[in-house]
């Protein structure tokens, strides 16, 4: 039986994708090398394993064949592995000469100026642990910009989720930074409860542990930040230095976390690979993490900031306080950059103007609840462009998205979008069907790449809160499941994975009353933007497959089926008669009597109207009253659904 003690990766990885393709239970490739996954290690770390880390409990027999397969595959012959072999560990001979661990990874900044000391500090080990807990995801979300701000200091972060993390690898971090929110009376968030319960049993030793800790909560709890002050005091209790005070951060958390990040970063990027912490050296690491100690050399690359000019802007901004139970609007005159976001703006408008402005923030990338609404358009205020949306006089006006109750000044309730959504089941329920099997033997369902494309692009979409604010029918039809919902329902019913029974469900329910023969018109959805094309375009191919499942059977049916015919019977389309082309025979018949007909047919009039109508225009206006006779005759109740569907057909309407 093939045992493996450990395996790593040599330098110059061309990344081939062979040895993840074969065992990608261990193997990951980057943009710049193979990787041994964090799961099979025994440190925890994700990296080429060039330490030489061990494997975790029988990971080493259960893959162990298959490791050995990736590394005869593996053209450049770089992965290198050791076997153990009647409980004693045996090198094998490809590797025995070549095994060496490098001073630093290469995304590692190694300076090149400073003190010989502060040299020597970059040139260790510099990975640096960024813990959280997270019952919302702003723990998780900080978690993730403090690693993008480590880099700055030549640290390596690794960001790690609490659940699942072995308690006995926290020694194993001497550089830990701790990110947790506390959720309701004092208690530790789902994620970070089990690791809690293990520490607080096991007692690890943490001696070798320099940490700092930001804790988020919500002053109007008596508990508050409770979560992250047990880290903290658990911490010091089993040995570990705290390198910088622990923050305690409000429901507005960004401003104190910033300053916490600015402070505790440095610090802890001062600890040397022995774990000493080289206060003597903060000076030269503040320096250098703002980038103004080194000159950048050839060679290096330096990634380009947008930066535009200032904006004068009138900015008027709705307000809405449910305890006085008054809305209206505020008026501010300023100037901002023209790359700031939308989020920019109003976190400025909270921090200096009004601290009792509420807005909902994003995490930078497009935040599906960030939506507003800005000079007419929904667009998600973390992504948003202030100079591409500010306009021409220089008038931002910003308000709440439409369809969703306001709770307070930008802040709307998602709940009936979240409960249309939990109502239309969209979670995939599959049968049985072929599938192919694994290496190690597990079974992995299929699919066409076509068509795998073909769903990913039918829902592109950033926000589903955003495309179910685009509708025009939303804010005066309750019972509407809005845009968002049925095109995900639609995307679930062309998903060859969806079960049959489930399938049924889902077409129904968007046949049903409160469905997509609701929606007034996809135009008001497709005039925003490519996304809201997208939409239009997926939700329109739903109205399609619907007639024909139901073999135009219904009032939507009946419209398009006879108008079909009454183009092919003529050979023409004219904007005038169409009311009566939709009626089918019988109401052709019912037609004869109403006089519209006749006097078109006999010529007295283009339109059909009354000949004394066309003087009208000279006694009293408007001119064109009664020159156009009602183009859906009153048999037809739903009009936006008959001006849907030809708009649809024919591009000329």
């Amino acid at each position: 039986m093939t045992i493996v003690a450990k395996v790593w990766i040599d330098e110059d990885c061309i990344t081939c994708d062979a040895c993840q393709d074969i065992c990608p239970e261990v193997f990951e490739v980057d943009d710049d090398t193979s990787k041994i996954l964090a799961a099979v290690r025994t440190d925890g770390k994700f990296d080429r394993n060039e330490t030489g880390s061990l494997m975790v409990g029988s990971l080493g027999a259960d893959y162990g064949e298959m490791i050995l397969e990736a590394a005869e595959a593996c053209p450049v012959e770089v992965i290198k592995f050791e076997l153990v072999t009647d409980g004693a560990a045996a090198v094998e001979p490809v590797a025995a000469a070549e095994v060496a661990v490098e001073a630093a990874p290469p995304a590692a900044a190694v300076a090149t100026g400073g003190s010989e000391a502060f040299q020597a500090l970059m040139g260790g080990d510099r990975s640096l642990a960024i813990f959280f807990g997270s019952q919302t995801g702003n723990a998780a979300g900080l978690a993730d910009k403090t690693a993008k701000l480590a880099a700055d200091y030549g640290l390596i972060p690794t960001v790690y989720d609490m659940d699942g993390f072995d308690a006995a690898q926290l020694n194993a971090h001497p550089r830990t930074l701790i990110i947790t929110s506390t959720w309701g009376e004092g208690e530790m968030p789902d994620n970070a409860e089990t690791l809690w319960n293990t520490v607080s049993s096991q007692k690890p030793s943490l001696s070798n542990v320099h940490f700092s800790i930001c804790a988020i909560g919500d002053s109007s709890y008596d508990e508050f930040c409770k979560a992250g002050t047990d880290w903290d005091e658990k911490y010091t209790e089993l040995g570990a230095t705290r390198v910088h005070d622990i923050i305690l951060c409000d429901v507005d958390f960004d401003t104190p976390w910033a300053q916490w990040v600015a402070q505790a970063l440095p610090k802890i990027a001062c600890v040397d690979e022995s774990g000493t912490l080289q206060e003597v050296l903060l000076d030269e690491m503040i320096e250098y993490g703002s980038g103004t100690s080194d000159e950048l050399e050839d060679g290096d690359f330096a990634p380009g900031a947008v930066i535009k000019a200032d904006l004068s802007i009138t900015l008027s901004l709705f307000r809405y306080c449910p305890a006085a139970n008054e809305s209206g609007w505020d008026t501010i005159s300023c100037a901002v950059p023209g790359h700031a976001t939308v989020e920019d703006l109003l976190t400025a408008i909270q921090q200096d103007v009004d601290g009792s402005f509420a807005f909902r923030r994003g995490t930078g990338n497009g935040t599906p609840t960030s939506g507003v609404r800005v000079n007419g358009r929904v667009v998600l205020a973390d992504l948003a462009n202030i100079s591409d949306l500010v306009a021409e006089d220089g008038l931002l006006k910003v308000e709440p998205l439409p369809g969703y109750p306001v709770v307070r000044d930008l802040v709307v309730d998602y709940t009936s979008y979240e409960t249309n959504r939990s109502q239309s089941k969209p979670w995939l329920r599959a049968d049985p069907r072929e599938g192919a099997t694994l290496l190690n033997g597990s079974p992995m369902g299929t699919m066409d790449a076509s068509m795998a494309t073909t769903l990913h692009a039918m829902t592109d979409i950033s926000s589903y809160q955003l495309l179910h604010s685009m509708s025009d029918t939303v804010p005066f039809d309750k019972g509407y499941k809005g845009p968002g919902v049925l095109l995900q329902s639609w995307n679930r019913t062309l998903d060859p994975r969806t079960g049959s029974e489930q399938k049924a469900e889902l077409v129904k329910m968007m046949n049903d009353e409160n469905g997509v023969w609701s929606e007034a018109d996809m135009a008001s959805i497709a005039r925003y933007g490519a996304e809201g094309r997208t939409a239009a375009k997926g939700l329109n191919a739903a109205r399609a497959h619907l007639l024909n499942v139901n073999n135009y059977s219904g009032p939507h049916g009946r419209l398009v089926k006879w108008y079909g015919r009454s183009v092919k019977w003529s050979g023409n389309v004219n904007e005038t008669t169409l009311y009566r082309q939709v009626l089918g025979p019988l109401g052709l018949i019912g037609n004869i009597f109403d006089g519209v007909s006749a006097r078109m047919f006999l010529g007295f009039t283009r339109t059909g109207a009354p000949p004394i109508r066309s003087l009208q225009a000279l006694v009293a206006p408007p001119a064109g009253v009664g020159k156009i006779p009602n183009m859906i005759n009153r048999k037809v109740e739903a009009h936006h659904e008959v001006v849907s569907l030809f708009n649809e057909i024919d591009q000329r309407f």
